[in-house]
């Protein structure tokens, strides 16, 4: 008996708890489990594309707190912390016959950068909701830091306003993630329902030399805590590269994140072209069997962290995203993987619940939504269509003048990209979108956050029936 879940004397119910097996995840009686849901992204990392503002989340909060004060920014993300996942939503998950959540959450929910290594209640009793609510249905849950001090990639979704992933450079900032992991480790180590811990999210470490011995030492700091969860590691290159491992870590699984092109792809067919290539189910069986090998290789269970097609709301486009999506669930029930759909909530781009378009906070956005529309801002989810005549010179130029020059991760023409649309372009759009907040009060603070409850929002109906059927055993 430890002190550990919830701070009372608890015992690890082995019945329920996961682990590796070989190429499978069993709970204690030896049952094969196939961990299948949603991630909940947007919540505790919140994402420009999920919930609508351009930029970062911590260019957000600021400008907000300019835009309306502190008394009525605080109570917007209090109330949208508490509305965007409630027992209501853990109920629809349970009737689609989901058994798993990835909750991903950023480190300022729990530590302050003005006061390092001093944690905070708040965010784990945040998480502690989530966790109970999830548990109360049969639904594990599996604990994502999706953004950390410094930034762990390039990209908006680690809350990096630049494009330089600095965690990989400062040994303080990786200090201060394998201390919040020992609490987190601390705090669930007796909660069964949590199925593990996955310790970064799509990390980018350029030089590729620093990843691997970080892992190492996150994977002892863990289990001296707690020996009994499964690590969800996330390979380099946003989870694409996993030669950093050069053994198999104990009760470990080794996660793939699997987007297909045509269902990200603004203007894609599927099965058809997109962007000159031809897709059909065999190309996307053959990509995920790419990125895969190394489970395959070592023998250890497969586990989609991340995968999930964009809705643009073109009916013969969304069409072939659930054909892809189907195409994809087929792919992983045959090869016995496990898969986390992402995501479950949003304004309309991938959620299978969102916000309605008529609801108090959309109406009052949509402006800007439009503005973030024609120029591209959003790294995921938007076109660069209407700002070709940007981007073209400068990718000429590049091309012409610097012909060897291939950037970590993607290379120049993703780099060109991140820097106009997501940088140069959402950065004066972040004021602008505050701007619709000007003069708001507390009270309507809250009335725009509860446009996220459930019980206001939109369900995506055909999305919704795919899963359900893919979930739910078939009557007898």
């Amino acid at each position: 008996m430890v002190t550990g879940y919830l701070g009372v004397e608890a015992q690890m119910d082995t019945r329920r708890a996961i682990h590796v097996e070989g190429d499978r995840l069993v709970d204690g009686t030896g049952a094969t489990v196939l961990l299948r849901g949603f991630g909940l992204g947007g919540w505790m990392t919140m994402e420009n594309f999920i919930t609508g503002y351009p930029g970062t989340e911590g260019q957000l909060r600021r400008a907000l707190a300019r835009s309306m004060g502190t008394e009525a920014s605080d109570a917007f993300f209090d109330a949208f912390l508490t509305d965007f996942f409630t027992e209501a939503d853990a109920d629809h998950l349970a009737s689609l016959g989901v058994n798993a959540l990835r909750v991903p959450f950023s480190y300022h929910h729990f530590e302050d950068d003005a006061a390092p290594f001093r944690l905070e209640e708040k965010g784990f009793a945040r998480l502690d909701r989530v966790v109970e609510a999830c548990a109360s249905r049969g639904i594990y849950t599996i604990l994502d830091l999706h953004s950390v001090p410094g930034y762990q990639n390039q990209n908006w979704h680690s809350n990096n306003p630049t494009h330089w992933a600095h965690f990989w450079t400062h040994p303080h900032f990786q200090d201060r993630v394998v201390h919040l992991w020992e609490a987190l480790a601390t705090r669930y180590r007796d909660q069964p329902w949590v199925a593990g811990y996955n310790p970064l999210n799509e990390p980018a470490d350029a030089s590729g030399e620093v990843i691997g011995p970080f892992y190492a030492r996150i994977e002892r700091a863990i289990r001296a805590v707690d020996p009994h969860h499964t690590l969800f590691l996330d390979g380099n290159r946003y989870s694409t590269d996993f030669s950093m491992f050069t053994e198999v870590f104990e009760n470990t699984v080794y996660t793939a994140h699997d987007y297909a092109l045509p269902g990200i792809a603004a203007e894609s067919e599927y099965p058809g072209l997109t962007r000159g290539q031809h897709f059909d189910r065999g190309t996307v069986e053959r990509k995920f069997l790419e990125r895969t090998q190394f489970m395959r290789r070592t023998g250890t269970p497969i586990w989609l962290g991340e995968f999930g097609p964009l809705y643009t709301g073109d009916p013969e486009r969304d069409a072939g995203c659930l054909r892809l999506l189907r195409d994809q669930l087929d792919i992983y029930r045959e090869h016995g993987a496990s898969w986390s759909l992402w995501t479950y909530k949003d304004i309309g781009t991938q959620g299978v619940v969102h916000a309605a378009a008529d609801s108090p906070y959309l109406e009052l956005i949509a402006p800007v939504l439009a503005k973030k529309r024609r120029l591209g801002a959003d790294s995921w989810g938007g076109s660069e269509k209407d700002i070709r005549h940007v981007l073209e010179p400068i990718e000429a130029l590049f091309a012409a003048e610097f012909p060897d020059f291939d950037p970590f991760p993607w290379g120049a023409k993703p780099w060109v990209n991140l820097l106009v649309r997501h940088i140069l372009l959402a950065e004066p759009l972040v004021d602008e979108f505050a701007g619709r907040f000007r003069g708001l009060g507390v009270d309507q603070a809250r009335t725009l956050a509860g446009s996220f409850a459930f019980d206001r929002c939109v369900q995506r109906t055909e999305l919704a029936d795919l899963l359900r059927a893919e979930l739910q055993p078939a009557p007898a």
